[in-house]
């Protein structure tokens, strides 16, 4: 498809293709002999929105730069960039334009929602304040800054200073609001943890009826962002921009993990203990709306949870899972012990796992951990269905050919030694000595329970945020 119009107040003739926008600027006395003709695209992966203008639209995109002091060769944060047009077709209009009930464009004298932004500046490889300044920033400033009634306090952020911000911020800031029935979006430049925080300290309050649910847009900044990849937001390379102006908001599905009374939080890179938030009946309760794992999977979150890890990005997990799975003294992998049974759709008892020495027990909502490793393949997007997958204690070659054929659309679940189904609850009784094979990862988290201990998992929890996210 082709047009004429402009571009910065150059004439253009625009060309839009499948994977490119693409424009060829022409000078007033254009033609095929003495005319200037500079032909520029951009990749449609990297629009995040188009919005009306006085002269016509502007496009904005995501600019990519090598980071020349990352000697990982690593691109650094994303900048804003932005065209001026006149004479956009309208497909690309149609396309790109924001949802008519985008929180984020509502004019400011109509909107009855506060906004915040979330930076969690230690989540992931810790890019979330150069994102924030580069990318986000400029670009709500520009949405909201044409609102002739915009004032300076639209938005409010928060940035985060240690593990417990977030928490905070629910707990003094975000709950307070949502009783009072006001409603809130929330602009979270985090990974699952971030997610998880603010759940967890909104199931820990009481709440009102008047309660309204706060509307979370995620930038998906942690390491793995098993739910950003698993619910449309990652589908693009605008670090899930585009998701929060074209997304619908749809209730997140939640688990709750009660737990022995003796469990406790790992923080501090696994050196100190914290109680959890809630407690049930004198029992500690956990909630995610990711993973609840144990075994290898949790053994190498906790083990690469560690800031000098945490600079390889995902690839820490593969580097951790390497040295779990092949110890340096050659050894075996670790077979974790304890008793774990089910309870299945439509059934009241829980029935038991046949085996007594395991590999690796997981139970999740989503498909992805993390971008291209399918862990569950018949997930979708916020479809509240818990899913198990699990082995038994396999050696290090065998465990590391199951979780490969994972990262090949989720073959692993076709293996004979893999166990995978729906189910809508879980219990683990843990027959281990050793307090390092006694660890639980719950969305990033890492909770460790006495020894003798136990935890019990099922998905009757009410959605207390929704999530904007892209389903089809």
């Amino acid at each position: 498809m082709q047009a004429h119009g402009t571009v910065n107040g150059k004439p253009a003739l625009f060309r839009t293709e499948e994977h490119a926008f693409t424009w060829r600027e022409e000078d007033n006395d254009y033609s095929p002999t003495n005319g200037v003709d500079v032909e520029r695209s951009i990749s449609t992966e990297n629009i995040i929105t188009v919005l009306a203008s006085e002269l016509g639209h502007t496009l904005f995109y995501t600019r990519q730069q090598e980071d020349q002091d990352n000697s990982t060769g690593r691109t650094s944060a994303s900048s804003l960039a932005s065209i001026a047009t006149a004479g956009l077709p309208q497909a690309v209009i149609d396309q790109y334009q924001p949802h008519a009930n985008s929180q984020w464009l509502a004019p400011a004298s109509e909107s009855k929602t506060e906004h915040h932004v979330v930076v969690s500046t230690g989540s992931g490889t810790g890019t979330a304040v150069v994102v924030w300044e580069k990318l986000v920033q400029p670009l709500l400033d520009r949405l909201v800054s044409s609102d002739p009634d915009y004032h300076d306090d639209y938005y409010e952020v928060f940035k985060t200073t240690s593990e417990a911000s977030v928490a905070e911020l629910t707990q003094n800031v975000l709950l307070p609001k949502a009783n009072e029935g006001v409603a809130q979006s929330i602009l979270l430049l985090s990974g699952d943890g971030g997610i998880v925080d603010i759940v967890n300290s909104l199931l820990a309050g009481e709440r009102s009826a008047a309660y309204v649910k706060p509307t979370i847009s995620l930038l998906p900044l942690g390491t793995g962002n098993a739910l950003a990849n698993s619910s449309g937001i990652t589908g693009d390379k605008t670090l899930g921009l585009r998701a929060m102006l074209q997304g619908t908001p749809k209730a997140l599905p939640l688990f709750r993990a009660k737990f022995s009374p003796g469990a406790n939080l790992l923080v501090d890179e696994g050196r100190r203990e914290e109680p959890l938030h809630s407690v049930i009946e004198g029992c500690p309760v956990a909630h995610g709306a990711v993973v609840c794992s144990w075994g290898h999977h949790a053994g190498l979150v906790a083990d690469s949870d560690t800031t000098e890890y945490r600079k390889h990005g995902s690839q820490r997990f593969q580097m951790a899972a390497k040295e779990a799975l092949f110890p340096s003294d050659g050894s075996p992998p670790h077979a974790y012990k304890g008793h774990v049974c089910v309870r299945r759709p439509g059934r009241d008892e829980c029935e038991d796992v046949p085996r007594s020495e395991h590999g690796y027990i997981l139970v999740t909502f989503v498909g992805q951990l993390e971008a291209g490793f399918t862990i569950s393949p018949d997930s979708r997007p916020l479809d509240g269905k818990l899913r198990l997958v699990h082995f038994g204690a396999l050696s290090g070659q065998e465990a590391m050919d199951v979780m490969t054929k994972a990262f090949q659309g989720g073959k692993h679940v076709d293996e004979a030694s893999v166990g995978y189904e729906e189910i809508e609850g879980l219990k683990i009784e843990f027959d281990e000595d050793d307090a390092r094979w006694r660890r639980l990862c719950i969305d990033g988290k890492i909770i460790r329970v006495e020894k003798g201990g136990w935890v019990e998992v099922d998905t009757k929890v009410d959605s207390v945020v929704d999530l904007v996210c892209r389903t089809k």
